[in-house]
């Protein structure tokens, strides 16, 4: 009898040697799991001729499940922040050890020869990996360097507006005279002369005085809304106090405390206290402020007298065996 083997595909103890091996059952589990590994052998197929490069990110330590080796590999290779799709299962499939593997399990789980070459990539194959590995690596970072300078340009835009808002924010912005901008240096004496001889001679002309506006014509675009200077009451432009910097009569003082004391807050943290106790309590309805006299406590032996417990039963004994003596006097009158 044939010692007993253990199918992995099958996962399962036979004793019919290599007879397991040809079984329906056998070559079925054989073919769904060569389909659930076959897809991602396609899709790192497909990027021998284009190589992806991406930013690394935590999603790229992922592994997947060799068939032919038994044992987990990684799918994509990372070097530093960047990682290079599906690199790390290519390596694998074009390493020797995975052909001696594959070798190995077509040979034992007797599975379909054209099939085999799926599972395989030659060197020619993998070497054209690398080379377009290395072409996408330099695109991606001449891609980085633009995308670096554009970054670097907005920058430097922003901050040239912003030096810019904030030199014309500081300049004192002043207008121009025009008496200045008209004079002429070779007239300025003449004109000093003149401003002093006038200055010193009555005017023979006099200036037109200003026009009082009268608010009541219709042809005025504002609204006069009446003088609102108050009798005996000053304002800011007469040299008053503004109403905002007197002080109140209340608070003249200072010494009106400003909210509870202390007493109220203790107050009131022992009714918050009391609120969480139920309301059917004992003594939830006394009144503590009510008086009592001294004798309002109703006497109950000697539970309420003072000293220690051992004084009360000893005073106990000795009362109770005087008055037994009394009874049997009683008795014997």
């Amino acid at each position: 009898m044939a010692p007993p083997q253990r199918c992995p595909l099958c996962r399962q103890t036979f004793f019919c040697g290599r007879g397991h091996v040809y079984s329906r059952k056998h070559q079925r589990q054989l073919k769904g799991a060569l389909e659930r590994f076959l897809p991602q052998v396609e899709a790192a197929r497909k990027a021998v001729r284009a190589a992806q490069v991406e930013r690394y990110m935590p999603e790229h330590e992922r592994c997947c499940w060799c068939l032919c080796c038994g044992r987990e590999v990684r799918k994509h290779l990372s070097y530093g922040n960047l990682t290079v799709l599906h690199g790390a299962l290519l390596e694998h499939l074009a390493s020797p050890e995975h052909r001696k593997a594959t070798n190995k399990f077509w040979w034992e789980n007797k599975a379909e020869v054209q099939m085999k070459e799926k599972f395989l990539i030659s060197p020619q194959d993998y070497a054209r990996f690398k080379k377009s590995m290395v072409k996408s690596l330099d695109s991606y970072e001449e891609k980085e360097d633009e995308v670096i300078k554009e970054m670097a340009a907005q920058i430097r835009e922003a901050e040239q507006s912003r030096r810019e808002v904030v030199q014309s924010a500081l300049e004192p912005q002043t207008e121009p005279d025009p008496e200045e901008g008209s004079s002429v240096p070779g007239s300025w004496k003449g004109t000093n002369s003149q401003v002093a001889c006038s200055s010193q001679q009555p005017s023979s002309f006099d200036l037109p005085a200003a026009p009082e506006l009268d608010w009541t014509e219709p042809g005025q675009s504002l609204t006069f809304i009446g003088h609102q200077d108050m009798p005996g009451v000053g304002n800011i432009h007469s040299g008053a106090t503004p109403p905002w910097m007197i002080q109140d009569e209340d608070y003249s003082s200072g010494n009106q405390q400003i909210g509870p004391s202390y007493e109220e807050f203790l107050k009131e943290k022992e009714r918050q206290k009391l609120k969480k106790l139920p309301p059917d309590r004992v003594g939830a309805n006394f009144d503590h402020s009510s008086s009592t006299s001294a004798g309002w406590l109703p006497s109950f032996g000697r539970v309420w007298n003072n000293g220690r417990r051992w004084q009360s039963r000893h005073q106990f004994k000795t009362e109770a065996a005087a008055r037994n003596k009394q009874q049997r006097r009683k008795g014997k009158s």
